[in-house]
């Protein structure tokens, strides 16, 4: 999901001001309620196919790998008590990814300024060993990002260039630095952005702008091809071997690469956009990025959740086959009305849709319409959503009531779905002053929250609905309002 940095005023710099001052504190949390372990890792998956050209699955994008699963293979925090910092950096940090050398990476956006900043973090302590500002954009270019198969940050900066930025030591000093840069020129036309970034298994990095280019750039060549679908996009894209996933505010594409890497597409699925922006969404379509999974190669299928009134349809489609739909099916009726801006989890045959209706973001994407109604009550929840196993519809498995703030992520290690839930006040005033936020644990099997532990109030542990990754020690980093948030298992 696109993050959206907060609208300032006096409360927003009377919360900064406590977060600096906090710093990176130690707290410790205790579980409030425990329940027997979750089903079997086994029970969900396979992973989706290890991208060659990014870091390790689970760590290396915003939703976790380039088929953007919303799934990890590290185990989490678990349900015991945790400890916990907050590492302060004044900055909304929507992608935090984790190297192959332990290391944290976050690509944060400062609270003043609005300026992308890449922060590399001790994954000891989640100390800022060190910082690299770049060129900013629109609001909400840049937001999406992945680790390379080189533990290299690729980026898109304000100036539409293609950045890798590493991070190298000399000595006990840490710096970024661009180790790489590639300008995509006249492709993406003036007062456009990129929003969406992901290589294919052929080294090329497809991109997609905020008004519905679609391209591929050959790092190693300077090459770029690209089309335009004359329709917006507002959220990040997914690849699998051979195939891309673009969803725009009208359909659904499925792409292929010609020789020159010209994008061809394979099928275009139009979705319900419904009446009007939903409370709670970003744009006046679907709310998520692409997800492709399946229980044999998890690949068979691709999903998005429409815009459709007073329920959003979960749209699973098969990635070889065209578009009609395998399921059209209503999720998150346990409200009178939903909505999601989350990408789902999806793993083996299941889906796992949050809602996000009512969620009072701060600031909105420049030309985004009025919503309607106006606003609305956050009341949260999930669904669960499974195909059968004969590939020719779906089912509500359960639907939860937790209110999730962050776009949860499933763990295949230890089975467990991990976010951050919320109490108390949930309007645009109380996320940023009241509300309580909780490291939470789901059972993916029941819906049920099997533990909870208390982070904190406020501005300073809102995420923000943005998605927490989970390093190999099963320590989880979970981007906020206003810096990272470092969860672990107490020891």
């Amino acid at each position: 999901m696109p993050y959206s940095p907060p609208a300032g005023g006096r409360l927003a710099a009377l919360a900064l001001s406590l977060a600096v001052a906090l710093g990176a504190t130690c707290l410790t949390g205790t579980p409030a309620s425990a329940a027997p372990a979750a089903p079997a890792a086994s029970a969900y998956g396979p992973r989706p196919p290890q991208n060659p050209f990014t870091a390790a699955n689970g760590a290396a994008t915003m939703h976790g790998d380039s088929a953007s699963s919303g799934t990890t293979a590290f185990p989490g925090p678990g349900t015991a008590a945790v400890d916990y910092s907050r590492t302060a950096l004044a900055s909304a940090c929507p992608t935090v990814v984790v190297g192959g050398d332990g290391y944290v990476i976050a690509l944060c956006t400062t609270i003043f300024g609005r300026t992308p900043t890449v922060h590399l973090l001790d994954p000891a302590t989640g100390a800022d060993l060190a910082s690299l500002a770049l060129p900013k954009g629109s609001l909400f270019g840049g937001v999406y990002a992945y680790l390379d198969n080189e533990d290299r940050l690729v980026v898109v900066d304000g100036g539409n260039t293609l950045l890798r930025i590493g991070h190298h030591r000399t000595g006990s000093t840490w710096t970024l630095r661009i180790d790489q840069s590639t300008p995509l020129g006249s492709t993406v036309p003036a007062g456009d952005n990129i929003v969406g970034l992901t290589p294919d298994w052929d080294g090329r990095v497809w991109f997609a702008t905020s008004g519905g280019v679609i391209g591929t750039v050959d790092t190693g060549t300077g090459t770029v091809r690209a089309i335009s679908t004359g329709e917006g996009v507002q959220n990040s894209i997914s690849t699998i071997p051979g195939r891309t996933a673009v969803a725009t505010d009208h359909a659904l594409y499925l792409l292929s690469a010609a020789p020159d890497g010209t994008p061809v597409v394979e099928w275009r699925a139009p979705y319900d956009r419904g009446p009007a922006r939903k409370p709670g969404q970003l744009s006046w379509g679907t709310g998520t990025t692409p997800s492709f999974f399946g229980p044999r190669s998890g690949t068979e299928y691709v999903t998005i959740v429409d815009n459709a009134a007073p329920h959003g349809n979960l749209l699973v489609y098969r990635a070889d086959g065209g578009p009609d739909p395998v399921c059209r099916i209503p999720v998150l009726t346990q409200h009178a009305r939903s909505g999601t801006e989350d990408a789902v989890i999806a793993s083996g045959r299941s889906v796992f849709v949050t809602n996000t209706y009512g969620y009072p973001y701060p600031a909105l994407p420049e030309g985004a319409p009025a919503s309607k109604p106006s606003s609305a009550n956050f009341d949260g929840g999930l669904s669960r959503i499974d195909v059968n196993e004969r590939g020719t519809g779906c089912e509500v498995v359960w639907n939860s009531p937790v209110k999730s703030a962050a776009l949860p992520r499933l763990s295949l290690a230890d089975g467990k779905i991990y976010t951050v839930s919320v109490t108390g006040p949930t309007g645009s005033a109380g996320l940023n002053t009241f509300a309580q936020y909780h490291h939470s644990v789901i059972d993916p099997a029941t819906g049920t929250q099997t533990a909870s532990s208390f982070l904190g109030i406020g501005l300073v542990y809102n995420p923000l609905q943005m998605r927490g990754t989970a390093g190999p020690d099963g320590t989880l980093y979970q981007g906020t309002e206003t810096g990272v948030v470092r969860i672990s298992a107490r020891r």
